[in-house]
């Protein structure tokens, strides 16, 4: 039977980590979490779990923070975690058969299903949303960027048939926070790779967005969360390019 460790980032995450924690408990057979010092209870609510091993590390950006994470592994097949996700039934039992059987290739890519506003979104470009979560981390790394990292390996990847769970934001206001914490992340990596904008095409890049959130994604059907889903990632458009653009003046 292969072994997986299961591998966790976080920050000031009490509110979501007791949740994350139980729904992998059963298949880790250690649990890593790499936390950027945080100032709440995390760390006492990792404390409880017998196989979390708890490291703190200073935050360099997602990219390298999670590839730092994974080098802190035992085992060389990962499940990556964010806090803010829980692993459905369903999703464990799939794992569990998986690991009895023996894992094949580079990784498995899994769906995602996100509730915003407490509820599920069905539309908003989320129906199809997947993600290389569970790797053998010897065979691929991070791109190392300073927001919107994923893992990449060259060998072939399978999909798996259940989903998990994505908690994204708590509320509006936190919402906007990660839009303005993570906007400035991308403009700024942008800025340094050498790409530059203006003030009309971050207005244009935000009406693109909303018109194809809301009417090709069909956010809409997803009712008021879907409208507001679609106008905070027009939102986020514009931010991330704005940012750019005055970073462009400069």
């Amino acid at each position: 039977m292969d072994k997986i460790s299961v591998v966790i980032i976080t920050y000031n995450e009490e509110s979501n980590i007791a949740r994350c924690l139980d729904s992998v408990n059963a298949i880790a057979d250690e649990i890593v979490v790499v936390d950027s010092l945080s100032t709440d209870n995390t760390k006492s609510i990792c404390s409880r779990y017998n196989k979390v091993r708890f490291i703190e590390h200073v935050f360099s950006g997602f990219g390298a923070q999670k590839q730092f994470a994974i080098n802190q592994a035992q085992n060389n097949w990962v499940l990556f975690i964010d806090a803010d996700e829980q692993l459905s039934a369903e999703l464990v039992a799939e794992i569990e058969q998986l690991k009895t059987m023996g894992f094949k290739d580079g990784g498995y890519y899994v769906h995602r299903k996100t509730f915003y506003q407490g509820k599920l979104l069905n539309f908003c470009g989320m129906r199809r949303e997947k993600h290389l979560r569970l790797f053998n981390r010897t065979l691929g790394s991070f791109t190392q960027v300073l927001v919107h990292e994923s893992f990449e390996t060259k060998l072939p990847c399978m999909n798996l048939k259940n989903s998990f769970f994505h908690y994204p934001y708590k509320n509006l206001e936190h919402h906007l926070q990660k839009i303005n914490s993570y906007t400035t992340l991308w403009a700024t990596n942008k800025s340094e790779c050498g790409v530059r904008c203006t003030k009309l095409k971050a207005i244009a890049k935000c009406c693109n967005r909303l018109f194809a959130i809301l009417f090709i994604k069909l956010a809409i059907l997803d009712g008021m969360a879907g409208v507001i889903w679609a106008i905070m990632g027009a939102y986020y458009t514009f931010l991330k390019y704005a940012k750019l653009a005055e970073l462009s003046d400069k």
